[in-house]
């Protein structure tokens, strides 16, 4: 599927992260996972972590999945998908995945 290599391509550009499979998805990491792919038989599911909830036509679930991360999905079917606002997404999902799970790790450490 071009729409995968696509976005493959534009993840590692980002800059070093892990690429690795888990069940029935493709993660993509640094630290923590930043964003996920499910493929399915017509369409990319992709899933990235933000600290804030979007609003866009293009975001078809929200899930608060912690404290501060924000999980988004989106269906990809074409390779001319894989283009801002969703590249600027997971840029953003990548620079900001450290900070917000370090700073879930400081405060599960207050905590204890």
């Amino acid at each position: 599927m071009a729409a995968w290599e696509r976005l493959r391509e534009t993840a590692s550009e980002f800059g070093e992260q892990r690429i690795y499979a888990s069940h029935n998805s493709i993660m993509f990491s640094r630290k923590a996972c930043y964003f996920f792919v499910r493929p399915k038989k017509k369409f990319l599911e992709i899933w990235f972590f933000l600290g804030r909830n979007l609003k866009a036509p293009m975001v078809r679930k929200i899930v608060q999945s912690s404290k501060l991360k924000v999980a988004h999905m989106v269906q990809v079917t074409h390779r001319d998908q894989v283009e801002p606002p969703l590249t600027e997404w997971l840029k953003e999902a990548f620079d900001n995945s450290e900070l917000l799970s370090s700073k879930r790790e400081v405060k599960s450490r207050k905590t204890k």
